[in-house]
């Protein structure tokens, strides 16, 4: 339903466009195939299909081979004009992309640390990062070409880069090292990852419902754990590790509360997470987001910033699959953005709406793409028009358009079929 929507949005900007510059529209269809019903206005036929997934619309003159003797038709129209409706779809999605942000921002804006040269707090055992022989307590100076990088920074080139050698560099006692890192392959999102963390305070959020043992001992919310047995806290899974390591003995846990640091022992008790029995103390941790409410001119440039970093990524990610350093695994199709919807829409209005923007987003470069068919294969063949003044031949068009056709059936079929993988599981 929500790609659905973008879809149709998507649309409107085509349709604004062509009556801006009198371009007679025949149809606005919401779904493909046969006509269920709608009705007239003017001279558009606005209707609902049989096959209720996205949208289109239908311009005098728009197909190769249609003559331009209606001085209503699109081919009668200037190449700019013709330009400016074909990219008129991304347009309003981008601008969509835009607007839904800016005014979640002014509502709530969630935002974490971004440390710039980070220091890692974490290293998961067995990790791309350990067994490249990268430590707790390393400060990243540089990855690959990118000196003082932020933990964002890392993270996208991280995500890009799976099975594919990084070149990282790190401070470590005072001194400079070259550790070569390559990461693994996420199976299930087809990302790189390195399996760490950097260094953060550890703080006390709240308390769960079945372990009581922390909230027993007088730890309270906001407290900062800062040791447990001896053993630095320097991120959220070392607590949950040096619990574990105590194998259900009690511990004691080193307290920071308004500068005072104090000594708690507390008795783990055995409670079950995702099927498996683990020994607990019973506390919620704080991720480090900080929330608050931007006016309008910040939570606009926030957003323009996000969406340029959100469409960054996007084409990180494309030339990614295109060298190999990304798994095609990492593409959503329709199947699963409907059921990320409907979590989504579970989880609040605010997911739902970050949903939507990245959605959006996504729907406006794809189009964007300079393959026949799409949005920008259109812009692509106009602006070599432009550049030859002239019309390319009939057979070149319809060449173009059966290979974009093509191509497109081919993304179709592999991203539902990905879709499928990814909701059944392996069977």
């Amino acid at each position: 339903m929500l790609i659905g929507v973008m879809i149709m949005i998507h649309e409107l900007g085509h349709y604004w466009a062509a009556r801006l510059f009198d371009v007679k529209v025949e149809t606005f269809s919401f779904g493909f195939g046969p006509r269920l019903f709608g009705f007239r206005r003017g001279e558009t036929d606005f209707r609902f299909s049989a096959i209720l997934f996205g949208g289109y619309v239908k311009m005098l003159g728009e197909q190769p081979g249609d003559e331009a003797r209606d001085p209503r038709s699109l081919l009668a129209k200037p190449r700019w004009q013709r330009m400016i409706i074909a990219f008129a779809g991304p347009a309003i999605n981008v601008i969509l992309a835009i607007g839904l942000l800016t005014g979640l921002y002014m509502v709530v804006y969630e935002k974490s640390p971004n440390p710039t040269s980070p220091v890692l707090g974490y290293v998961m055992p067995d990790s791309a990062a350990a067994k490249a022989g990268i430590r707790v307590g390393d400060q990243i100076l540089q990855i690959d070409d990118t000196t003082d990088p932020s933990w964002e920074d890392i993270e996208l080139k991280v995500a890009s880069s799976a099975r594919h050698q990084m070149e990282v560099w790190v401070k470590r006692d005072g001194e400079r090292l070259h550790i070569p890192m390559t990461p693994a392959l996420d199976e299930q999102q087809g990302i790189g990852v390195a399996g760490w963390l950097y260094e953060m305070p550890v703080k006390v959020a709240g308390y769960s419902d079945t372990v009581h043992a922390a909230e027993k001992a007088g730890i309270r919310r906001g407290d900062t754990l800062v040791s447990v047995d001896g053993r630095q806290l320097r991120s959220i899974p070392s607590v949950n590790e040096a619990i574990h390591a105590a194998g259900g003995k009690p511990v004691d846990i080193v307290v920071r509360r308004a500068d005072k640091e104090f000594h708690v022992t507390v008795q783990p008790e055995k409670s079950e997470v995702a099927g498996r029995e683990r020994w607990m103390i019973g506390v919620s941790l704080d991720p480090q987001v900080i929330v608050t409410k931007l006016p309008f001119p910040q939570a606009l440039s926030a957003s323009v910033k996000r969406n340029g970093q959100f469409a960054g990524l996007i084409f990180k990610f494309l030339g990614g699959i295109a060298q190999r350093r990304v798994s095609p695994k990492s593409i959503e199709g329709p199947f699963r953005i409907a059921q990320m919807s409907g979590e989504a829409a579970r989880e609040g209005a605010i997911p739902f709406l970050g949903l939507m923007a990245a959605v959006s987003l996504n729907l406006a470069i794809f189009n964007l793409l300079p393959v026949p068919i799409l949005d920008g294969g259109v812009m692509l063949l106009l602006f070599l028009e432009m550049l030859m003044r002239r019309d390319l031949g009939l057979k070149v068009k319809e060449t173009a358009l059966k290979i974009g056709f093509l191509f497109l059936m081919v993304i179709v079929v592999f991203v539902i079929y990905n879709d499928l993988s990814k909701i059944l599981g392996p069977s």
